[in-house]
């Protein structure tokens, strides 16, 4: 297959099939644009131009369209095969999403076009993050938010995660080493744009079975090593 990106890192059919999944969608999508309205603030952003990097089999499409209301959504993806369910699945939503077959890293979009960037669970499948985040800065507006919701290293570097599925293991970072990323690019935010879930899902070695099963109780943070992070960020306005 022809992917739209020279260093896109190609999914294991058990991965394909999770992303199609009510588990995916319900508790990993929905939960993480609920947290990113909720670390935006009100009022949240509405109208202006939305692109969904990374978007996959376009299960995200209906969830922004009734959070942000965007007046042009897009999404971008470098499998064909994705693109294609995108299609399939903005058509059944009756959402006009235009879908762009493409690199993160070479994002064919204006300078300043763009209002907010969705980044979910893509950006740890990214070889060329520098040069993705780089290109998340370009389009952005000043001013535009870029909502990043991904996994860590600790996750990601599980056996049962690198068992069912395919990462670039040497770009795996922290939820610390995530932020400074963001930091260094220019983007804004405070302590109250982040958060830091501790999902069953998200801990590999056991699922949160013993804590459900009040065998014992979660570790606090800083006591324990980050699954997910979550951030709205912000481009500054010009002055």
């Amino acid at each position: 297959m022809n992917y739209a990106s020279p260093t896109y890192v190609e999914e294991t059919r058990i991965g394909f099939r999770f992303l199609s999944s009510f588990v995916w969608q319900h508790h990993v999508l929905r939960v993480a644009i609920n947290d990113l309205k909720r670390l935006v603030g009100e009022p949240l952003p509405q109208g202006g131009t939305l692109l969904d990097v990374g978007c996959g089999q376009g299960r995200s499409f209906r969830l922004l369209q009734e959070a942000f209301q965007p007046q042009r959504l897009i999404g971008l993806d470098a499998d064909p095969h994705s693109l294609e369910l995108s299609r399939s699945e903005a058509e059944k939503e009756r959402i006009a999403a235009e879908l762009i077959a493409g690199d993160c890293a070479s994002i064919r979009l204006p300078d300043a076009s763009v209002d907010i960037v969705f980044c979910h669970q893509t950006f740890h499948h990214l070889v060329e993050q520098e040069r993705a985040l780089a290109e998340f800065w370009r389009v952005l507006t000043p001013g535009g938010v870029l909502l990043f919701a991904e996994s860590t290293k600790a996750y990601i570097d599980t056996w049962v995660i690198r068992w069912f599925f395919r990462h670039p293991m040497h770009v795996q970072k922290s939820a610390d080493g995530y932020l400074q990323m963001l930091r260094e690019r220019g983007f804004v935010f405070g302590p109250q744009q982040v958060s830091l879930p501790y999902l069953w899902w998200s801990r590999a070695r056991d699922f949160g079975l013993l804590e459900r099963w009040h065998l014992k109780q979660p570790p606090p943070p800083g006591k324990r090593e980050e699954t997910l992070v979550n951030v709205a960020a912000r481009k500054p306005p010009v002055p």
